[in-house]
């Protein structure tokens, strides 16, 4: 009988990614993702928004888009 690590069966939870929103007086709905605070984008409705905003988590999370403003962090001793 062979065993199964456990660690090959367990499935990657994705990590949430936090944004905020608001609704214009036009019912349109503009948000953005919180860890790239100058990028805004807009939805019909806030499940629109969200598709928005997922496309551009994935075009952000390359490395090699120039001028795309990042956050890290630094230790310091």
């Amino acid at each position: 009988m062979t065993m199964t690590p456990a660690s090959s069966t367990t499935e990657h939870k994705p990590a949430p990614e936090l944004f905020t929103y608001w609704r214009e007086p036009d019912g349109c709905f503009l948000g953005y993702l919180n860890a790239y605070p100058d990028h805004w984008t807009q939805g019909d409705d806030l499940n629109d928004l969200k598709d928005h905003l997922l496309d551009l988590y994935h075009e952000f999370s390359r490395d090699d888009l120039p001028g795309i403003r990042k956050i890290g962090e630094l230790v310091v001793a």
